[in-house]
């Protein structure tokens, strides 16, 4: 058994910043990759960001130079920073965890930026 449990999100106008959180814990041993996803009313869920545990990173083009994935392996936590927002960022945001080439899902967390 996985758990993934993400916080952080909430309601914050155009230009400004979030952080998001995502702990892991249970049957996590050989946890390779952490990413972030989001979906959007009426849109597919997206990749936004994702690191390794050796600390490779990859960003959607839309987040590129405003979003910042970070990851600490001994808290098994990963973490999200979100500046500069823009209302299209209005989003559930999901953290996903890979186990051994299982997915692993959080509740999602909502973000909400006002114009």
């Amino acid at each position: 058994q996985v758990q993934v449990v993400e916080s952080g999100g909430g309601l914050v106008q155009a230009g400004g910043s979030l952080r998001l959180s995502c702990a892991a814990s249970g049957s996590i041993f050989s946890m390779n990759r952490m990413g972030w996803y989001r979906q959007a009313p009426g849109n597919q869920r997206e990749l936004v960001a994702r690191i390794t545990t050796s600390g490779s990173t990859f960003y959607a083009e839309s987040v590129k130079g405003r979003f910042t994935i970070t990851r600490d392996n001994a808290k098994n936590t990963v973490y999200l920073q979100m500046n500069s927002l823009k209302p299209e960022d209005t989003a559930v945001y999901y953290c996903s965890v890979t186990v051994r080439d299982a997915v692993y899902w959080g509740q999602g967390t909502q973000v909400t930026v006002s114009s």
